[in-house]
């Protein structure tokens, strides 16, 4: 059974750094790319970033401007997002994915972790 496990949220102040993590099991976790994305209650998901499978590659939206960003480590079959200067606006659910590099374009990966609240309070 494949589980994506995400962990690290919480209520943090404008300016602080959070860092998230996605503990995967039940699958070849070094064969998959992953991606991270998050949904602010009301609105639609939104991709945030993704990593390729060995770690060497990254891929960003505009909208991040170097304040987020992602590693992995395949000897603990985790990926990390980390976060900086978080705002008011980045309060939402955060979410890992494991697929294929270029699965953000059209958000068809594999699995899905449950998800991981974080409120940044002004």
């Amino acid at each position: 059974q494949v589980q994506l496990v995400e962990s690290g949220g919480g209520l943090v102040q404008a300016g602080d750094s959070l860092r998230l993590s996605c503990a995967a099991s039940g699958l070849a976790f070094s064969s998959y790319s992953m991606g991270w994305f998050r949904q602010a209650p009301g609105k639609e998901r939104e991709f945030i970033g993704a990593i390729n499978e060995n770690g060497g590659g990254t891929y960003y939206p505009v909208f991040v401007k170097g304040r987020f960003s992602l590693s992995r480590d395949n000897a603990k079959n985790t990926a990390y997002l980390q976060m900086n200067s978080l705002k008011p606006e980045d309060t939402a659910v955060y979410y890992c994915a494991a697929g294929t590099w270029g699965s953000w374009l059209d958000g068809r990966y594999d699995y899905w972790g449950q998800g991981t609240q974080v409120t940044v309070s002004s």
